[in-house]
Parts: C-alpha cells; sequence; structure tokens
C-alpha cells in the first residue's frame, strides 16, 4: 500500500485516515491539556498571590521543555515509529497535567507546568504521521489540517475551562477546589486517547516500523534513525531558516494563548468568561485557517513548484507581523478582537505553510526536520515570554512583536529549491495509480 493521494475526511477505512482522524484527535487533546491552565490563571493567580514575574516564569515554563523533547521526539520517531512515539508521549503526559491540580504552592504549580510542556511535543509526531502517510500533491494539506484541528484545542481550552469552572462553583465547589478539579478533566482524556491511538494506528502505510525491519523491508522515513536523523537535518540550512519563521508564528501563537485572556482582563476589564470566549476565538481559528494555509500550499506548488511554498509563506508572515502590530495598538475591545482575529488568520495559516515545506526538506531525515523545525515555535515563545518580562508591559510586547515577526518573514525567502525531488514524484505517480486502480 502506497501513500494516500487524496484526503477522504468522511472514511476511517485505510490507515492513511485513520492516521489522519487520529493524529488530529491526538493533538486536539494534548494541546488542550497543554493550555488548560492559561484560562484559568486569573483565578490560579489569586490562589498563589502570583506576581506579574512570577505569571511570566510560568508562562515561560510552560513552553521551554517543548524545545528539548520537540528535538528529541523527531529522532524517536524515525526510530520507534510514530504510533509508539504518540502513546508514550500521551501516557506520559498525563502525569503532570493531573499532578498540576494538586499542587499547593507556587514552585509546585511551577514545576508541574513546566513538565507539562512536554506534552507540546506532541504536535511533531502529528506533522510526521501524516507525512509518511500521503503524497506530495496532499501532504501540506493533511499537515496543516491535522496540527489545525489540533491546535483548536487550545481555543477550546480558552473558552471552555472558564464554563466547566463556572458550572462547578454552580454546583457549591469552591474556587479554591474548582479550579483543580476542572484540571483533572485534560489528564483523563489523555489517558484515553493513548489507548485509542495505540489500537486503531499504524506507523505507515505498509506497516509498523518493528515489523517491517524484522522482515527486512525498508523505510523511506526511517533509514536515518535516532541522532543520526538530527545530524543529516540540523546540516541544512533550510531547516534552520523555518526554525525561525515557525518561531515567529507558531511561537506568537503559545504567546497569544498564554496572555490573551489575562490581556483581556487587565487591559479592557472583561470578566473571566468574557475574557475567555475573545481568547477563544483566535485559538479557533485553527479550526480553518491553518488548514486553508496548507491547502493553498499544495495549489501554488503545482503551479509553480516548492519555491512557490516558500514566497507563499513569506507573504502570510507579512501579513502576520502588521496585524499583530494593529492588534497592539487596538484602542477598544472590539477593535483588539477585530485585529487579533486579522492576524491571527495569517499567523495560522503560516504555519501550515511552513509544514506544508517540511516533508520536502530532507524525506530521509524527516523526524529531525520536523522535531527542529517544531522546536523553533516553542523557542519563540520563550523568547516572547522573556520580552514581555523584560519590558514589563503586554502592549510594548505585542508591539516589539509585531516588528520582529515582520523582519524574519525574510527567512521564508531565503528557502530555495533547486527542483523537485525525482523520489517524490515518484511517490505521487504511484500514489495516483492506486487512487486510479482503486
Amino acid at each position: 500500500m502506497s501513500k494516500a493521494s487524496s484526503i477522504n475526511l468522511f472514511s476511517i477505512r485505510t490507515p492513511q485516515m485513520r492516521a489522519f482522524h487520529l493524529t488530529w484527535m491526538a493533538f486536539f487533546v494534548s494541546f488542550f491539556a497543554w493550555f488548560a491552565c492559561a484560562p484559568l490563571m486569573p483565578v490560579i493567580k489569586g490562589e498563589f498571590n502570583l506576581t506579574p514575574g512570577q505569571i511570566a516564569n510560568i508562562n515561560i515554563a510552560a513552553v521551554a521543555v517543548t524545545i528539548l523533547v520537540r528535538l528529541i521526539i523527531g529522532p524517536m520517531c524515525d526510530r520507534f515509529g510514530p504510533r509508539k512515539a504518540y502513546t508514550g508521549l500521551l501516557l506520559v503526559g498525563a502525569i503532570p497535567v493531573i499532578g498540576v491540580a494538586f499542587s499547593q504552592s507556587y514552585e509546585s504549580f511551577l514545576f508541574f507546568r513546566l513538565l507539562i510542556g512536554a506534552v507540546g511535543a506532541s504536535f511533531v509526531i502529528t506533522q510526521y504521521h501524516t507525512s509518511v502517510m500521503f503524497a506530495p500533491n496532499v501532504v501540506g494539506t493533511a499537515n496543516a489540517a491535522t496540527a489545525g484541528w489540533g491546535n483548536a484545542g487550545g481555543g477550546v481550552a480558552q473558552g471552555l475551562m472558564p464554563l466547566l469552572l463556572a458550572a462547578l462553583l454552580m454546583m457549591g465547589v469552591s474556587h479554591s477546589m474548582g479550579w483543580r478539579i476542572a484540571l483533572l478533566v485534560p489528564g483523563l482524556l489523555m489517558i484515553v486517547m493513548a489507548g485509542l491511538y495505540w489500537r486503531y494506528t499504524q506507523d505507515c502505510p505498509q506497516g509498523n516500523y518493528a515489523d517491517l525491519r524484522a522482515a527486512g523491508i525498508p523505510i523511506e522515513s526511517g533509514k536515518k534513525g535516532g541522532w543520526a536523523s538530527f545530524r543529516a537535518a540540523a546540516a541544512n540550512y533550510r531547516v534552520w531558516m523555518l526554525f525561525v519563521t515557525y518561531g515567529a508564528c507558531f511561537g506568537v501563537e503559545i504567546f497569544i494563548h498564554n496572555i490573551a485572556a489575562i490581556y483581556y482582563v487587565d487591559h479592557f476589564g472583561l470578566s473571566l468568561e468574557s475574557a475567555g470566549i475573545a481568547a477563544a476565538s483566535f485559538g479557533l481559528l485553527a479550526l480553518f485557517a491553518r488548514a486553508l494555509g496548507g491547502f493553498i500550499s499544495d495549489k501554488v506548488a503545482l503551479r509553480g513548484g516548492l519555491n512557490r511554498r516558500a514566497t507563499l509563506l513569506f507573504v502570510m508572515m507579512l501579513g502576520e507581523g502588521l496585524g499583530l502590530l494593529w492588534f497592539a495598538h487596538a484602542g477598544s475591545v472590539t477593535l483588539a478582537v477585530i485585529a487579533m482575529l486579522c492576524f491571527g488568520l495569517f499567523t495560522h495559516m503560516a504555519c501550515g505553510a511552513t509544514y506544508a515545506l517540511v516533508p520536502f526538506i530532507d524525506r530521509k531525515a524527516l523526524g529531525g526536520v520536523a522535531g527542529i523545525i517544531g522546536a523553533g515555535g516553542n523557542v519563540g515563545a520563550v523568547l516572547a515570554g522573556f520580552l514581555m518580562k523584560g519590558l514589563g508591559n503586554t502592549q510594548a510586547t505585542l508591539s516589539m512583536l509585531g516588528v520582529l515577526v515582520t523582519i524574519s518573514a525574510l527567512c521564508a525567502v531565503a528557502v530555495r529549491f533547486s527542483s523537485s525531488d525525482p523520489a517524490d514524484d515518484a511517490v505521487l505517480a504511484q500514489a495516483l495509480a492506486d487512487k486510479a486502480a482503486a
């Protein structure tokens, strides 16, 4: 069985479509768990009497460890396969997600929030799994759709967690106990998702990596397993250009998830519920915007090759930077929400366009490529966190980020391809032949 040349959304009959749906579901649950704390921070702030500096440390901790885990998890996919990697990450990640509900001090909360960041590495596995399952003509759309729908978990968390807390308060539960009970939900969901992923997915169209290696069957994306994959990816300049662009789009996305709710409360005086809904609108753009970025990238590549994908990314990064500047200087909550939706649209589309390029950088070191570029997103988020801590003002931080994102768009232009890879053309031809035969 070869890579799929089409996406049949309402089918789970093939291993490609089972992987498609279960990857975005697993990523959705992971992203929900990763950012479940953020919309409850106004309550948690009062619980532990947190200072602005401590809140900044918590936001940095939430994304810092993800950098390391994303670098590791990519080569692990090459070595062990995405099925084992995802199942293991979900089970291990559920421990600190549940543990944060039992924290009794700022220090213990910070510790668990740091460990929860490992869950963010789920993105790399999601992109890896769809990359090995789908042919070049649709892989950009597949990557962007699964990542986008998974990213929506962050938006759902922004809107749902305050409502869940409000429901618990109406039942007579105290504020102190309510946020703790609410945070148990995403941890339990991760355990359930781990079981489903193990049961219903396989590593690639031909089967699981362990079985294929035992049978002596070569694995296209797993030839350079472990650190060989990482070294090969690190030697490619295009990986580092996309590392920067992903830091400027996904890094900003994570930063906004962490500060949006509390920004609307502190800057515009909104209630916790209203701020949660406003912040959720940014995350929910991922339901379609990231997929749209990948879809457009696939279409322009059919007409003008891989370099058109890079040019499209440049345009989207410019839109993000300018929109972010607008958001930073919005004078009313209405204008702020409109500006956030506009720059958010470009941000999500830029994320999709970035990973539409990933499968074509180095097919033999896919795990390393996906891991390094994915880590770039978290490096961007961490740097944004340190920038806010240094400036001490959220609005000034947003303005500076707008300028930096606009400049970073130049890295997209630097990503050049001399021609298409004959191996990619062969994969596409075989997938189309299989489709015609079916």
